[in-house]
Order: structure tokens, then C-alpha cells, then sequence
């Protein structure tokens, strides 16, 4: 009683040597098991303190799976944090909740324990083999708390499944973690808000578990929610600054698992930025290691910034093969949330590489997965990619509408992002002055986040509506905006294939444009291009609209 007293305190030291003082007065066997598990388990997921788990863990006699709850707790998440073995981990937990009594109401104490680690080592794994057995249990309880491991199961296994009732008791609990002082309780309603985009109302307190420093084994799964919440909101060098110090911190530290959550939003971060040498970095690192131990869902976020890496760069291929990796074109399977995720990514590398029929597959399976009213972000995305992969006389609807939701400029890039497709489509259609408006609202928004990448794709496709004047070449003869574009692009090396992907044109038409150049600037071969285009005159700069 007193240990579970200074859990709510926050001094899981203190409950650690209780609990074990506790086992050290029981005369019963199999109590004493259960309090040296429950210390073991307060050691490696609060306290931060792998050895001293391992060293409980060793106290505990006989098969820890088939006789506590506690012990397959504490032995399941050991094994899953520091080997990343969710195989082990889920044979132990699986077959400890199997035997546990069914009781009335949502599951507590002992049983909650093992059904959250059993969640754990489900989510992270991806593989059906290891999520259907969750659900099955999943589906004996009534519906708990938000922070419940049952209601983390759901939420996991179907973001549309999340009611407007367990969004609102979702938000009460948020609203009362200014006065919670149990790591765990901050620690298990941020997982939850973390997929429902709630995690700026968790801000203050996983912040104060990271700053006071008693809890470390719940400091890095809060440096994750920092970090992700820095990332959402666009503060990408935060973001990457927080997952730095989370896999310094876990590799020092031996939960080597949570170290490659860090990798991924590093991944993320620099995929935005346009820095891709340090988004492969990170993605190589993922893929590394969570592949060998077949943790799918990690290589799935690995994917997932992979892909956006590669729209940035407009190399739409490679996005799409990436974004497919996660799951294929019409289809959002359960315990996948990053197929959700991405789906802005896959449908918009579809459209771009020409798969219109996968793009409004995968369109309408995010509209029908009803995600959109579980934030504004979320329902950004299910009416961007709508848009995306709308016909040509719905397209201006589809993005107004988009665009007009209320709180899209609480997630600037997915808004910039947005902009970019309407004005990309606009220009198409050879409305030129109207694209100009929305190209340019994209290229301030990724210019003022520091989206390289993206800033300079909305820059081309600004060029490309002839916002800038024209060299003259040596014959005299001015290049239009679009032959100046394609000549650019020529002379980095690109094909024409490639070049016409990038500017929504067909390989004759970029190759009649350079038929034209060659001679305006007085060359004779694509050789040549570069230094004829560093001859030109300098630009001025263009608009701001």
C-alpha cells in the first residue's frame, strides 16, 4: 500500500524498495513472486533502472510466465525494450492474460499491467500473428478509461473506431494531468492522446516528468510525445533536438526500443527540412534493426519518412514505393496507423506518377475509415486527399473546402502542403494566375518552416507560371518560363521521363522544349546546359503575393 502510495507521488524509488521489503515479509511464495514482479516492473518502466529489474527478476523462482501476472509483465517488457524481442514477449503475456480470471468490468491492477505490456509488444510488431490475439482479448472487456490499456488496444487497432464520448473523457483526463504526479498515469494518457492529435494539452506535464529527473524510465517515452508534438507543430529543429537526446538517453540506458522511436522522428524531421542524407541515416537505422526482429511497425514509420523525403525532392517514385511499403493503394489495415498517416503522402506520389486509379482507391478508404472528426489535422488530410485525387470539375471545390476547415493553420505544413496540390492543379490547367496565389501561400509556409525541399518545389512550379522574366539566351531569343524550367531541370541530369513527371508533361513535350532551347542558347548538346544557364542574367526576385 505504501509503495503503490509513492508511485502517485512520483517516488518510484521509494515504491521499488517497499515493494521489496514487502516481499521480503511474505511468507507465502507466491505473494512474494507477485511484489518482487510489481517491483521489477516499476524499475524498468518508471524508474528507468534496467539492472535492478533484471537483478528482482533473478529473485523470482520458477516460471514467472505461468505463475503471475506480474512476472510476465516485468519479463515481457524486459525483453521487448532491450531486445526488442516482441515474440518472446508476446508468447509470455499472452498466455499469462489467457489464464488470468475474467472479472466483471474494465481489467485492474495485476491484469491491466500485463495487458498494457501485451499491447505494447502487439503495436510495436505490426504482424497480425500478434495483433489478432490482442483483439480477441480485447474484445472480452467492456470499454475503459482512456488511458486503459483496453482503450489503447482500440484505439491502435481502429483510429475510426474512437467515439466522440471516449474523445470527450479523453480530453477531461488531459485536462486533469496538471495535478498527476504518477509518471505512469502522464506517461499512458499522452500514448493515447498521441494518436488523436491531443498531445499539446499533455505538453506541461510529460515535460515535468522529463525535468524532474525521478523517473527515467518514463523520461523517454516523454521525450518521444515532446518531440512529436515539436514535430506536428512544425518546430522541426526542436523536434529533431528531442529525439537526439531520446536515443542518447535509451542507448545509454539499454532500452534500446525506444531509441529507434528517436530514429524515426529524426526521420521525420530532416525529411521535412529537406535534409535527406540525415532522413536515410535515421531510416537505415530503423531498418537495421527492427527488421532482423521483424518489428513491422517500425519499419513502417522508417517508410513513412522515406516517403516524405522523396515527395519533397519530387521524386515521386520512390515516394510511392516507399508509401506502399506501408500498405497497398485502397486499403488501411488495423494496428496500422501509419498507414493512415501517410495516406496523404501515397495518394499524392500515386497522382504524380500518373496511378490515378490507386490515388482515388486510397482516397475514398481514408474518407470511409472515419478518421476526420478525430481532430483538425486528421480531417485536413481526408479532405486533401479527396482533393488530390478528385476529377478536374470538382478539384477547385474539393480544395476550397479543404482549405476553409477551421484550425488547418494549427498543422502549417499539412496547410503549405495543401496549397502546393491546389496550385499544382490550378497551373495544370493552365490557370496560371490563379495558381500563383496558393503557390505562393505554400512557398512562405514551407519558407518560414524551413522546408527546403518543399519550399523549392512551390518555388518551380512559381517559375513555371512565369512569375520571373527570362534570360536571353546568346542568340537572342528569350526562353519561356516553362522552357526555362525544363532546361533546369535537363541540366541536373534528369531524363526526360523524369522531368515531364515533375512537371505534369509528357516526355515529347519536354523533349520539343528542348528542342527549342538549344538553340536560343547557342548550344548544341545537354552537355552544355549548365554553363549556358549560369551565363544567363541573374533574375530579379519575384513577388510576394
Amino acid at each position: 500500500s505504501a509503495a503503490r502510495s509513492g508511485l502517485r507521488r512520483g517516488d518510484a524509488d521509494g515504491a521499488i524498495a517497499r515493494l521489496r521489503r514487502a516481499a521480503e515479509l511474505s511468507p507465502d511464495r507466491a505473494d512474494r513472486r507477485r511484489r518482487l514482479s510489481q517491483a521489477a516492473y516499476a524499475a524498468a518502466w518508471v524508474a528507468g533502472h534496467l539492472e535492478v529489474s533484471h537483478e528482482i527478476m533473478r529473485e523470482v523462482e520458477g516460471n514467472p510466465a505461468a505463475r503471475s501476472l506480474s512476472a510476465a509483465a516485468a519479463a515481457g517488457f524486459l525483453v521487448l525494450v532491450t531486445e526488442g524481442d516482441a515474440d518472446t514477449a508476446h508468447a509470455l503475456l499472452t498466455e499469462a492474460v489467457g489464464q488470468a480470471p475474467v472479472t466483471p468490468g474494465p481489467p485492474s491492477g495485476e491484469l491491466e499491467t500485463a495487458l498494457f505490456t501485451l499491447t505494447l509488444a502487439s503495436q510495436y510488431s505490426g504482424r497480425p500473428e500478434h495483433w489478432q490475439p490482442l483483439a480477441d482479448v480485447l474484445a472480452r472487456f467492456p470499454e475503459a478509461a482512456p488511458a486503459a490499456a483496453a482503450s489503447l488496444g482500440r484505439v491502435h487497432h481502429d483510429l475510426g473506431s474512437v467515439t466522440d464520448g471516449m474523445l470527450r473523457r479523453l480530453d477531461e483526463e488531459i485536462a486533469r494531468l496538471r495535478d498527476q504526479s504518477d509518471a505512469d498515469v502522464v506517461i499512458r494518457t499522452a500514448l493515447t492522446a498521441s494518436y488523436l492529435d491531443r498531445l499539446p494539452g499533455c505538453r506541461e506535464a510529460v515535460s515535468r516528468v522529463i525535468r524532474d529527473g525521478g523517473a527515467v524510465g518514463a523520461s523517454m517515452p516523454a521525450l518521444m510525445f515532446v518531440a512529436l508534438d515539436d514535430l506536428h507543430a512544425g518546430r522541426w529543429q526542436a523536434s529533431a533536438g528531442a529525439a537526439d537526446e531520446l536515443i542518447a538517453l535509451s542507448e545509454a540506458t539499454g532500452y534500446h526500443l525506444f531509441a529507434q522511436v528517436g530514429h524515426y522522428v529524426a526521420a521525420m524531421a530532416a525529411a521535412q527540412r529537406g535534409a535527406l542524407d540525415t532522413c536515410r541515416e535515421h531510416c537505415e537505422a530503423v531498418w537495421g534493426w527492427a527488421g532482423p526482429r521483424g518489428l513491422r511497425r517500425l519499419e513502417n514509420c522508417a517508410h513513412q519518412a522515406a516517403a516524405r523525403a522523396a515527395l519533397g525532392a519530387a521524386d515521386f517514385e520512390t515516394a510511392f514505393r516507399h508509401a506502399s511499403a506501408i500498405c497497398a493503394p485502397g486499403v488501411l489495415p488495423p494496428f496500422n496507423p501509419e498507414a493512415v498517416w501517410s495516406a496523404p503522402d501515397l495518394v499524392e506520389a500515386a497522382v504524380r506518377s500518373g496511378r490515378h486509379a490507386e490515388a482515388r482507391r486510397h482516397a475514398d478508404a481514408l474518407r470511409d475509415a472515419g478518421v476526420g472528426h478525430l481532430s483538425s489535422r486528421f480531417a485536413l488530410s481526408v479532405a486533401t486527399v479527396t482533393a488530390m485525387a478528385s476529377a478536374g470539375e470538382d478539384m477547385g471545390r474539393c480544395f476550397e473546402e479543404a482549405l476553409g476547415l477551421p484550425g488547418v493553420e494549427q498543422w502549417p505544413f499539412e496547410a503549405g502542403r495543401a496549397y502546393l496540390a491546389y496550385g499544382e492543379r490550378l497551373r495544370r490547367q493552365g490557370l496560371n494566375r490563379e495558381a500563383r496565389v496558393h503557390l505562393a501561400a505554400a512557398r512562405g509556409r514551407f519558407e518560414t518552416l524551413g522546408a527546403r525541399s518543399w519550399e523549392a518545389r512551390a518555388a518551380a512550379e512559381l517559375r513555371a507560371t512565369g512569375m520571373t522574366r527570362t534570360g536571353r539566351g546568346k542568340a537572342g531569343e528569350a526562353l519561356t518560363p516553362q522552357e526555362l524550367e525544363v532546361a533546369r531541370l535537363a541540366a541536373t541530369g534528369l531524363s526526360n521521363p523524369q522531368i515531364a513527371s515533375r512537371l505534369f508533361l509528357s516526355p515529347r513535350t519536354v523533349s520539343s522544349h528542348l528542342y527549342r532551347v538549344f538553340p536560343k542558347l547557342g548550344i548544341t548538346s545537354r552537355a552544355e546546359l549548365r554553363d549556358a544557364l549560369e551565363a544567363l542574367p541573374p533574375e530579379p526576385p519575384a513577388p510576394r503575393l
